[in-house]
């Protein structure tokens, strides 16, 4: 009875301008996925800008598009009707959980034999042999998910973050510029799949420069309130010990790396910035609030790879479940103050 009084004191408020800055994580986008569901729910939560990089990447342009043809409503279709295809064609993968992951109720694929082969094929031969045609499952999954010839008329702003394999440097793309290419730019993992071109140049995942970027959304959006949608673990209670566990933890601080830097920065930006007008203004008021999940840790690296129906519907109900914790315990913060500390990240440089 009180969480239905508060939704309905929420839903009476005046709108909330927000953005939204989207995590990359494979098949762990699903979380994203749902905590999105869950925003689109509240009329009250005015999305005026999506920051994402890989899966976070993926989550956003779907969004903008359903979007524009439907509203809240329609971007909610837009992505059930996204993730249903990445499941359907996961039907036909060669990546599917051996019968003791099933036993045992694991969502890994740590004992697949197509995920072993993939996986120690990947450290030996380089894709460009592996797969030369350069196809990707997911290309055509896009095309038929967004509608890319209008993206540049939203009245959501977008952008996605690719890295630049010569210059080590991140681009963000903004909505006109937004194509299927870009999206997989920004997916582009370089042991399993071929740099992308864009432009007359290769690009690979953004998570490694920016998972997500955050600087364009406060320099470029009205909205002061940020929320970051985390699904790549910072925190691990154990110390690495297999070669396995290792190589994972690195590619974890290696994809969480650019966004801890980052909002270091805006915390020192925050600091410093003159609040009277003009970008600094926009600095100083900044509101950072984080909506994350210690669940998505106990499924292991290599559930990123799983696209199981099952596994993604259940992904879903948990970012669901997170946002709606969210909401309860911090929807009356949202357009006055920040639940994430970002100065705490000072004390540890």
């Amino acid at each position: 009875m009180a969480n239905r009084l508060e939704t309905a004191a929420q839903t009476a408020r005046d709108p909330v301008q927000i953005d939204l800055a989207l995590q990359g994580g494979g098949s762990h986008g699903a979380f994203t996925w749902g905590v999105l569901d869950r925003i689109l729910e509240e009329p009250w939560l005015k999305i005026e800008a999506i920051s994402g990089a890989s899966a976070g990447a993926m989550n956003a342009a779907v969004l903008v598009s359903g979007y524009m043809q439907g509203g809240a409503e329609g971007a909610r279709k837009a992505l059930d009707g996204y993730w249903a295809s990445v499941a359907e064609a996961a039907r036909f993968s060669p990546l599917q959980r051996s019968p003791l992951d099933r036993l045992m109720n694991r969502w890994s694929l740590d004992t697949s034999p197509a995920y072993l082969a993939m996986d120690l094929m990947s450290r030996m031969i380089s894709p460009y042999s592996l797969n030369p045609l350069g196809r990707n499952p997911i290309s055509d999954i896009l095309e038929k998910s967004i509608d890319f010839a209008h993206l540049g008329e939203a009245s959501i702003k977008l952008f996605i973050t690719a890295t630049n394999v010569h210059t080590g440097r991140g681009r963000v793309f903004r909505n006109k510029d937004v194509t299927p290419d870009v999206l997989l730019a920004s997916a582009c993992l370089p042991t399993m799949f071929q740099a992308i071109e864009i432009d007359g140049e290769p690009y690979w995942d953004g998570g490694y420069v920016g998972n997500p970027t955050i600087t364009p959304l406060v320099r470029e959006s009205d909205a002061l309130d940020v929320i970051l949608v985390q699904i790549n673990p910072t925190l691990r209670a154990e110390t690495p010990r297999t070669a396995t566990q290792i190589l994972n933890r690195l590619n974890e601080i290696s994809f969480n790396s650019p966004l801890m830097k980052e909002l270091r920065m805006i915390a020192l930006l925050r600091q410093a910035a003159d609040p009277g007008a003009g970008e600094g203004a926009r600095w100083a008021r900044m509101l950072m609030h984080t909506i994350a999940t210690d669940k998505l840790a106990e499924y292991g690296a290599s559930s990123k790879l799983n696209a199981e129906g099952e596994f993604l519907t259940m992904l879903k109900a948990d970012g669901r479940a997170a946002a709606d914790v969210f909401l309860g315990a911090h929807g009356a913060d949202l357009g006055k103050r920040s639940t994430t500390d970002l100065d705490a990240l000072l004390a540890e440089v």
